[in-house]
């Protein structure tokens, strides 16, 4: 996995635990539902990467 990738997976995890933790303040379902979904998004690229890498070996 390159390091811009990791960087931007990182990011967008961070950024949906943020949307998350707001929502959850605010009382946004909304909101709190998208920051979960970025998160699974990045843990789903990073997963893929992961592999990627296992069969570059």
């Amino acid at each position: 996995m390159g390091f811009d990738e990791k960087v931007g997976n990182a990011t967008e995890n961070t950024a949906g635990k943020m949307k998350e933790g707001v929502g959850r303040a605010t009382d946004n379902e909304r909101l709190e539902a998208e920051g979960r979904t970025e998160q699974t998004g990045a843990n789903l690229k990073q997963a893929v990467e992961k592999i990627k890498d296992a069969f570059k070996s």
